[in-house]
Parts: structure tokens; sequence; C-alpha cells
């Protein structure tokens, strides 16, 4: 034991004394692991001399000062990694890999072993957790005004020798003595550190405050940039007009999916044994610090605040097998947006990985498609991230080749190789080190795919990215002389994520004096389009519907001013003279009142369907739709209210008519002239007839035969012998069957015509001897009265509703995006709508850049103000990060 250790003891209060008694009977137990920590925690409750489910009696203390316990508890975290050094020692660097694997997961396999602690110890779990709150509490009293050492803070973060297996059983060498205080540094909460993935993993953050300054910088530039990236989609019309994305390539087995996933921190993406990624996927990530929890929208689908990572994988696997295997593939993209306060801002597009050979059940030019459409996505300016395998010869990478042919210098290409512990690590240096395929950007080695574990050790899912950096780590430290700082190769995720972001920051900005200057040029071609096309007259979709419907209700009012009783009266009595022919009691039993009601809204839809078709709702089918549907809904709604109100209000009528003089000799009027009417069509019938079989003469000759044969003078074998009778084709003898028809029908009506002029149907006494003027007076009597009722009921009812119901399912209609789609169904109203949605779109994005140039003059960062040029300078200057 040391001095050091004599001294804490002799100077420590008895029970301080009891624990240092029994951490040093500790390392004397026979057994190790797990079973030595759990005779050490019963020796020690022994040696306390009270239950161990006692804790919970131990409420009323003060809270422990940290300034006082820190030198123990360095202690115990220089001491506790001894325990495990008889296992370290003689094994071989795979064993020793391993080891380090299970130490820096030891938070999922104490949360594993919760599940299997008996219940004896629940009372005992109950009072640690006690003394952790008070723990917890002290500590926040205390952490303010405490600088930790960097060799402390690296203990109590696992680092250091000790951590890294070095220290041997016994805890020989030590931690290293205490060389500077790293609080300074730490009081720079630089706002970059969440998104490099710092706060996700152990990692120390080693940066000086300048540089968390330069890279808090970077990120709020890299993220207006994509911003402007995200307006200038939306201009579309000219490839100049843009910004550079980073496309993500690479062959199906490469391990594309999981280098995604990796930067992201969540699994999302689809996964299959045969090709899933048919579509572009453009994945833009947001660092919102302001999200408490991390989820994805899809904004072409309406999709927002998506949390559940699994149901972003259904979508976007349904989305890609909806296109059709005989396509193979398409560029159609699926955008995604992902929020997280743990992710950096940057603008992916991952595409279908490369195929070697077609399967059985793929089309063959399957991989000519895929190849085209990955060189459509990697042609300038984006940044091309090509993934290959370290178990796969780069000569025969798909992606390199693939990059070399639009990237011969490498200037734009970063390469990521992947399954870095598959392979030796002197082979997996040599690969990073760009000695036989130089890039300019480099290589960053990974391990993006975390190791099945199963059992007590297994991982939890919750932080996919904590998981992976930890394995890296793991790994890569076990060979410092291939991978450590002295190597000068890149490793690991978080390299990564921070090589992107500074590449993306640097191409964008190396762009941005360029798109200016485009952005600039497509906007004085708008504006002098917008000048001259539309007398710079702005127009919105608010505006161009308002304008619709007043146009409408004004024809509405119009109809509604000229279509009254007179109008209904007429439709009414139109309807019951049909019934000419009906007797009188036929005529009583009727339902009018339902036939008034229907005759009635039939009229008025009719009418308001024709004004539809007349106003510029006719270029709109779902919104004539909607307001023909609330002419229907007004009108159905009084319908059978009004039925019924008319029923009893001719109830009266129905079992007694009484008919005066003048509604007699109006009645004999009318049906004198219907009777007419319908005589002269009978006449201009036969003309029609004459004209088509050749004459008057021919067709009298027909007539004449088709009589006889009526009579029976003549036998005709069939009414309709296909060849004819009597010299006569089949066809005429057709026409003259109707020609005598309507000569026949002609003699009836003139005699009833004859019948309703004569004297005896002058007189109303005599109505049995003239039904018809009899029941062409009553019907309209019925019709009058029926009238009043449908004017106040229905007529002014709907009057009245109607304009408020157009206005209700309109709004309804136009709710989620279906203002713009009913402007746009015009196609004058749409160009006009998107040259003025093109000049605002303009105007924001050179406003944006106009910001970004201000704020980069503004920060000494030597940027300047006077435009995208500098932006670009400072970008080149920025290349020592990488």
């Amino acid at each position: 034991m040391s001095a050091q250790l004599r001294a804490v003891g002799a100077m420590a209060p008895l029970p301080r004394r009891l624990a240092v008694r029994a951490v040093r009977h500790f390392h004397h137990l026979p057994t190790g692991g797990i079973q030595r920590a759990d005779l050490a925690a019963r020796s020690f409750r022994r040696s306390l001399q009270f239950p161990s489910n006692a804790y919970h009696n131990a409420v009323i203390v003060r809270n422990a000062s940290f300034a006082r316990m820190l030198p123990k508890l360095a202690l115990k975290f220089v001491r506790i990694p001894a325990l495990f050094g008889g296992v370290m020692i003689g094994t071989v660097g795979w064993v020793q890999y391993q080891a380090i694997q299970v130490s820096n997961s030891a938070q999922e396999m104490f949360s594993n072993m919760k599940n299997t602690v008996t219940s004896t110890a629940s009372t005992l779990w109950g009072g640690a957790k006690d003394i952790a709150g008070q723990t917890k509490q002290g500590w926040d009293n205390t952490k303010e005004n405490f600088e930790i050492p960097e060799w402390l803070d690296k203990i109590m973060k696992g680092e250091g020798d000790a951590a890294s297996g070095k220290g041997g059983a016994g805890g020989q060498g030590g931690p290293e003595p205490p060389k500077q205080s790293r609080s300074g540094v730490g009081a720079v909460a630089g706002a970059s550190a969440a998104a490099y993935g710092l706060d996700q993993s152990d990692e120390n953050d080693e940066r000086t405050p300048e540089e968390v300054i330069k890279d808090d910088q970077m990120m709020f530039i890299t993220k207006k940039m994509i911003e402007i990236r995200n307006l200038l989609q939306k201009v579309g019309q000219s490839n100049t007009v843009t910004l550079p994305s980073i496309v993500v390539i690479g062959s199906q087995s490469s391990g594309k999916s999981s280098v995604l996933e990796a930067i992201v921190g969540h699994e999302f993406l689809p996964k299959g044994s045969n090709m899933i990624t048919r579509r572009p996927i453009e994945l833009t990530l947001v660092n919102d610090p302001e999200a408490r929890v991390d989820y994805g929208e899809f904004p072409d689908l309406g999709l927002t605040r998506v949390t559940d990572f699994s149901l972003i994988q259904k979508t976007l696997t349904e989305l890609n097998q909806s296109v059709p295997e005989s396509l193979c593939v398409t560029d159609d993209p699926i955008r995604l947006t992902i929020h997280s306060p743990g992710i950096p801002d940057l603008s992916l597009i991952d595409l279908p990985g490369y195929i070697q050979v077609a399967g059985e059940n793929q089309p063959r030019e399957l991989k000519r498609k895929i190849s085209e459409l990955c060189d459509k996505y990697i042609r300038g300016p984006n940044i091309i991230l090509a993934i290959s395998a370290a178990d796969t010869d780069l000569a025969n990478s798909t992606a390199l080749q693939a990059s070399r042919r639009v990237d011969p210098r490498g200037e734009r290409t970063i390469g990521v190789i992947t399954k870095m512990d598959l392979v030796e690590p002197d082979k997996g240096a040599d690969i990073l080190s760009d000695r036989k395929y130089p890039l300019r950007l480099g290589y960053v080695g990974v391990i993006s795919k975390l190791p099945t574990q199963t059992g007590l050790f297994r991982r939890e899912t919750g932080n996919l990215l904590a998981g992976i950096t930890r394995n890296e780590r793991s790994f890569f430290n076990t060979y410092p002389a291939q991978f450590g700082p002295e190597a000068g190769v890149n490793t690991g995720t978080i390299t990564l994520r921070k090589k992107l972001m500074q590449v993306l920051e640097q191409t964008m900005s190396s762009k941005l004096h360029e798109t200016t200057e485009s952005i600039q040029r497509e906007l004085e071609e708008t504006t002098y389009q917008f000048k001259v096309q539309y007398n710079e007259q702005p127009m919105s979709a608010e505006a161009y519907l308002a304008a619709s419907l007043d146009e409408f209700k004004h024809q509405f009012h119009a109809f509604s001013s000229s279509f009254g009783r007179a109008q209904l009266q007429s439709l009414l009595k139109d309807a019951l003279d049909q019934k000419l022919d009906t007797a009188l009691s036929g005529l009583t039993r009727l339902g009018v009142g339902r036939l008034a009601a229907t005759v009635a809204a039939t009229a008025v839809q009719s009418n308001i369907d024709k004004l539809l078709d007349k106003s510029s709702f006719s270029k709109h089918p779902s919104a004539r739709k909607a307001i023909s549907e609330a002419a229907s809904t007004v009108l159905a709604d009084r319908s059978y209210a009004t039925s019924d109100g008319i029923e009893i209000s001719l109830k009266p009528y129905k079992f007694d008519p009484d008919i005066q003089p003048n509604e007699w000799a109006q009645g004999r009027e009318h049906v004198v002239g219907v009777l007419q009417g319908e005589l002269e069509q009978c006449q201009s019938a036969l003309k029609s007839l004459e004209s088509a079989v050749g004459g008057r003469k021919k067709l009298k000759e027909v007539m004449t035969f088709v009589d006889k044969a009526r009579r029976g003078e003549v036998i005709v074998e069939g009414d309709h012998h296909p060849s004819g009778a009597g010299g006569f084709s089949a066809a005429l003898l057709a026409r003259g069957r109707e020609a005598a028809f309507l000569r026949d029908r002609a003699d009836i009506i003139n005699m009833r015509i004859t019948a309703a002029k004569s004297r005896k149907c002058k007189d109303p006494e005599n109505k049995y001897y003239c039904p018809e003027v009899f029941l062409d007076a009553v019907a309209t009597k019925l019709s009058q009265t029926a009238v009043l009722f449908l004017n106040v009921e229905m007529l002014n009812d709907f009057y009245s509703r109607f304009p408020r119901e157009v206005e209700s399912k309109l709004h309804e209609h136009m709710a989620a995006g279906g203002l713009e789609r009913f402007a746009r169904e015009d196609p004058k109203v749409r160009r006009h709508l998107d040259l003025i949605h093109r000049k605002e779109l303009l105007e924001l994005v050179l406003t944006k850049i106009e910001d970004l140039n201000r704020f980069g003059g503004g920060t000494g960062s030597g940027r300047g103000a006077a435009g995208g040029r500098e932006l670009a300078e400072a970008g080149k200057k920025r290349r020592r990060f990488f």
C-alpha cells in the first residue's frame, strides 16, 4: 500500500477506514469477476456490522461534498481496473479487444443485470438509489466551484492507461500526474459538439476555444447554406442555380446503409436480401437543439414529426416497392428530413447500390440503369461519398471506379472504408494511407455495424452512434501503431461526421459566388417576364378564389331575382299537363306535393349547374362538384318537409275542387293550345317521313298497303319479313306503319280539339262531358296553391342558405393545400403563380445570401462582406481541418 493510501486511511473516520479495509480484503479474495464483486460486497457489510437491508434507515444525512471525497473517489477509480488485471495479462490482442468491449459496455451490462437480480436485494437497491440521489445533489452543489484536472477527468471517463488495459494487475503504473486543468476549455459549450457526436460518446473534446468557435461558425454557415440549397431546389429549371449535396454510392455489400445509419444515429433504411432501394433518397439532416426527441418528416407526403424510426423504415420500403420491377429504378426522389440535436447539418443523397450481375428474378438491364442513375447524381458540383469494404480489393471497388469517371483527380470524392475489423491492421492502415488509390479528400476507416451480441452483454439499440463509437475506439485503440495519432490516418464515424460537415461547407462556399451570379441573372429575366406578361400585377391563390367566388355570387344573385313564383308555377303546370289523360280520381290521388318539390329542386339544381358551366369554376372540376353538392344538400334538407306541407295545403282541393267560370275558360283555352301543339308535332313528323321515302305519293301508297294488311285484305307472311311485301322493302313498310300511326293520332287530336271548342264545353256545369278541360283547371288550381308553399318553404330558404353553404364546402375543399391546387387547375393562373413564386424564391435566396455574407464579415473569420467570393476563399483556407 502506498503512503498516500495509508495517509488517507489514517485521516478517514471509522466508517471510511472500514471501507478501506474492505477494499484491501477485496484483493485477496480467491475468486474473480462477478463472484469476487459479490463476495467483496458481503465482506464489506460484515465489516460495517449491520445488515444490508438497513440502508433505508440512513435517510437523514447531509449532501455529500465532492471537495472532500474526490481524493478517495479517484483512488477507487484507479484501483477498480486492477480487479480485471489478472484476466487481461497474457491474453492475445483479440481477447484484449473483446475485454475492452465489455468494459466499454458496462452500462449496458448493468442494465441487463437488473433483470437477473433476486428479490432479496430489492431493499438494498432502494437504499442505494437514495444514496445516489444524495450524492447527485452533493455533486450539483460542488461541481460549479471545482475544476477537474485532466488526469482525473480521464479516469472518471474510463480512459488513460487503466481503462485501456495497460495498468496491469495490482494497479502498477497508476495515473499520470496532472498536467493542466481543462475546466477552461470545458466552459466553452460549443454547439458543434453535439453535431460531431461528442455528447453521445465518452470521447474528450480536445479542441481549443478558438477551434470550438470556428466549428460552431462553420456549422451555422452550413445550416444556412443547406436552407439556401433547399430553396434553390424549389426554383428549378437551371442546373447552375443549385448548391452541392453529398451523394452516397457503393455496392450492395459494401455497408453503405450502415454508414448512413451511423451518421444519423438510427436504423431507418430499408433492409432485405434483394435490391431494396429503387429510388434516390434525398436525406436532409437538421441539427435542431430545440428538438426533445429525434423525428423525421416526409414533406411530399405530408407526414410530419414521425418519431418512430421503424415507421420511417417501413414507409421508405413501401415507397421503393411502389416502383415496379419491370422499371428497375427511377430518378423520382424520396425526400426525407430528420431533425435531432445530435446530428450535423448535412444534405445527403442515397442511391441504389451497384450490382455485378443481375439475379434470376431481376431484369437484365438493371445493372445498366443503376449505373446511369448514379452517374446522373455524381456529376459536379456534388460531393461523392464512395463506400468500399476493407475486405475487398479497392481495384474492384465499383464506387471508386464510378467516381474516377466523373472525378478523375479525386477532388470531389471522399473514400469510406467499412468493415475495418475484418482485415489485418497493417493492411487496413495501408488502405487508409492513400498510397495506391489517392483521393484529395482522403479516406476514413469505420466499423459502422455493431457486432451481434446476445445473453448478458447484449446491447441496447437506443443510442446507435454511442455503441458504434465505443466499438470503433476499442478496435482502433488496440492498434496504436497503425491507427493512432502518429499514424496519420482518419478513423471513426465521429471523424467522418466532421469531415462531411467541413467538406460540404467548403464546397458550398466555393460554389456560392457562381450560384449568386446565376440567381441574379435568373431574377432579372423573371422580373422582366412578370412586367411584360402581367404588368407587374401580383396574384395569389386566395385572390383568385375570391374573384371566382364573387363572380359566381353575382350570377347567382341574377338568377335568384329572375326565378320565382311564376317560373315555378309554369314548371309545375307543365308537369301536371302530362296527366291530362288521367281520370279525376287518379289526379286527386297523385302525390302533388312530392311532384312539386321534386320539380322545383330539379329546376333549381339544373340552373345552378348552368351557372357553374358559365363561371370560372368550370375549369375546376373538384370545386365545381363541391358547389353543386352544396346546392343539393340545401335542397334535400327542405325537400321532405316542403312535400308534406304541400300535401296538407292541397287536401281540400283534392276532395272537393271548386272551379270558377274564369278558371274554366282559362283551362279550356289552355287545353286547346296544348292539343294544337301536339297536332303540329304529328304533322311535322309526317312531313319528315314524306321526305324520307321520296314524296307524299310514295308514302301514301305504302300507308294504303299497310291499311289493307291491317284490315286483312292483303295476306302478309309476318309483320317484319326481311324481304318486305307488296313490292315494298321492309324499311319502307316500317316508315309506312309509323306514318299510319301519326295520321291516326292526328285524327284523335282533331276530334279532341273539336270537342273542347264545342258550345257544350263552355259551361263549367258540363265538366263530366269535358274531362280534359276540368282536369286542366284542377291542375292549374293545385299548382297555384303548391307554388305559394314552395316559394316560402324551399326557394326563399335556398336563396338564403346556399351562399353560406358554398363558402363552407369550399373551405373544406381548400384545406390541406387544396387552395393552391385549385388555383393551379387553371393553366393561365398556374403560369402566373409559377412566375410570381419563382420571383419570390429568387429574392428570398438573395436575401439569405446577403445575410450570410454579413455574418461572415462580422465574426472576424476573414470572410468579408463583399459577396460569395470571400466565402469561397475562406472555404479554401479551412482545408487544414482535414
